[in-house]
């Protein structure tokens, strides 16, 4: 299945795409959240449409695309985990996952504006693969991970590499500005994604690409980083796990490259979807 919410910030409504057709699913009575995950809301959602599909109505054509899951109880995103973009930051890789947050209440929708924050200078991108965890996960064994994951989605990690490098403490601060976690269009279901290994993805900024990689290039893979993760802290239903950004930001480039009002950052990954923001 392919999940999305629509409808003004606050407010989405579920939604699924059927058929190539998005359609409004607002008569199932659950929004997709952390109750929705931790009940089988997955299972129940395909029995409840194998019901009902032919009833539903297709959402209106100017309708906003939110993020494709409620606010979870937290973001984690995984840094240097593509071999590449270690090497252009000028890093050693590392021999653990390197684990931060990332606020919630950054989480917006995948065509909404990229607002870059006060007093920045050196807002960058970095697209990402996101995992979203379908039931509660503590200890988990790293055979076993996958059983705990609900779906993948797009997710443009945004940076304030100045706020995140050059300010001390740890990287949340460069990463928990407004609008810095657009995610979606899509939760696209396991079943949905033949190889998560082998997802070509890609950004670019006024039409130049940027990024151009392969899932391939990751250092630790999926289940190992639930496992990991796992370990430190519960994973409840709805949380992400951000998995890290291939080579091509603009942190990586000599001069750095950043972004300002005006550009158009477009992304997308084989199978979930495409995003696109435009900088005010």
């Amino acid at each position: 299945m392919k999940l999305f919410r629509f409808g003004d910030p606050g407010s989405e409504k579920p939604g699924i795409l059927l058929d190539g057709k998005m359609l409004n699913a607002s008569s199932f009575g659950e929004d997709y959240g952390e109750s929705f995950f931790e009940k089988d809301g997955l299972q129940r959602l395909q029995k409840w449409l194998d019901q009902n599909k032919s009833s539903l109505t297709p959402i209106k054509e100017d309708s906003r695309i939110g993020p494709c899951i409620q606010r979870p109880s937290k973001i984690i995103c995984v840094g240097l985990n593509y071999t590449k973009h270690a090497l252009e930051s000028k890093m050693p890789l590392p021999p653990e996952p390197i684990i931060f947050f990332k606020s919630t209440s950054a989480l917006c929708g995948p065509y909404d504006n990229l607002i870059i924050p006060k007093n920045s200078t050196k807002t960058d991108w970095e697209v990402e693969l996101a995992v979203v965890i379908g039931k509660k996960a503590s200890y988990v064994d790293e055979k076993e991970a996958l059983n705990y994951v609900a779906g993948y989605c797009l997710h443009n990690d945004y940076s304030e590499r100045e706020f995140q490098l050059e300010r001390n403490g740890q990287w949340v601060k460069g990463k928990s500005c407004d609008t810095f976690a657009p995610m979606g269009p899509y939760l696209v279901t396991q079943d949905e994604v033949a190889d998560f290994n082998n997802l070509h993805m890609w950004l670019k900024v006024n039409d130049k690409m940027m990024q151009d990689n392969n899932t391939d290039d990751m250092i630790f893979e999926i289940p190992y980083l639930v496992s990991y993760i796992s370990q430190f802290m519960t994973l409840l239903p709805g949380d992400v796990i951000s998995t890290g950004t291939p080579a091509g930001v603009g942190l990586g480039f000599n001069p750095p490259l950043y972004l300002k009002k005006g550009d158009v950052i477009e992304l997308g990954i084989e199978g979930l979807g495409e995003q696109r923001q435009e900088a005010i």
